[in-house]
């Protein structure tokens, strides 16, 4: 966890140097000075020689900045930050609510990819599933229970790419490609979009079974766990860092 931010009772006046701050979260004295360039920050004071003034504040600002990073990522918990050195609490917590939605599409997506899967899997199980090769493209359209202009779009957006019948130009749809398109057919079900089911399909014929697959979405899953888990982290720090420094802030912006 390394230090802690410090709770409001602790004296924030105490003048730290660059490398005190650089020390405290494993960075170099010069992360240190783009920090505060950028407003990662507080603004800090100077001495008559030009050096700048960090105190307890700082550090926790930086504590805060390098929490948030490991949930929210190095861009959001920037401008995090950036919002709250400007007085803007509102947008900072905006900022954070935005990357919370964002991971919960993620999941919700990636719940999908799942559920399409597992039911391609079970429908082609059985054997009246399994469709034999060099199907037309209106058999494919009723064995799916779609349109064929959908399997038309899907062929246009490089979802499928079924083979053409030499000398008519027909398209032949092999069993490969009747489960392409139930995939896609599912995920459209799921209001997945279309750039998205690409990603899946990719996987599928990558690995060149469902197995593989489902370790990927497992992997996927325990990826998403551990970034909700830093988020949950990185939004006690800010939360502390908040409370004990930028109360004033808050009160001015909110109007209390």
């Amino acid at each position: 966890m390394g230090v802690q931010p410090s709770n409001s009772g602790v004296n924030t006046r105490a003048t730290m140097r660059p490398v005190d701050l650089a020390r405290a979260a494993g960075v170099s004295t010069q992360q240190i000075r783009n920090y505060a360039d950028a407003g990662i920050l507080p603004p800090a004071g100077r001495t008559p020689a030009g050096y700048r003034l960090f105190d307890a504040r700082h550090r926790d600002a930086l504590l805060t900045y390098r929490a948030l990073a490991k949930g929210y990522g190095w861009d959001a918990a920037r401008s995090i930050m950036q919002a709250l050195h400007s007085g803007d609490l509102p947008r900072a917590l905006a900022l954070v609510d935005a990357v919370h939605a964002m991971l919960h599409e993620q999941r919700l997506s990636l719940q999908a990819t799942g559920e399409a899967l597992e039911a391609v899997a079970g429908q082609a199980s059985g054997a009246s599933a399994t469709p034999y090769s060099g199907m037309r493209i209106g058999e494919v359209a009723a064995h799916l229970g779609v349109r064929t202009s959908a399997l038309r779009v899907w062929e246009a957006a490089g979802l499928l790419a079924p083979r053409r019948e030499a000398g008519t130009g027909y398209r032949l749809y092999d069993p490969a490609d009747v489960r392409d398109a139930r995939m896609v057919g599912m995920l459209r079900q799921g209001h997945y979009p279309l750039s998205q089911i690409g990603t899946v399909l990719d996987g599928l014929r990558r690995t060149g079974g469902s197995e593989a697959l489902r370790a990927a979405i497992a992997d996927r899953r325990a990826a998403l766990t551990r970034t909700a888990a830093a988020m949950l982290e990185g939004a006690g720090h800010l939360n502390r860092y908040v409370t004990d420094h930028t109360g004033a802030q808050a009160q001015a912006t909110t109007g209390a």
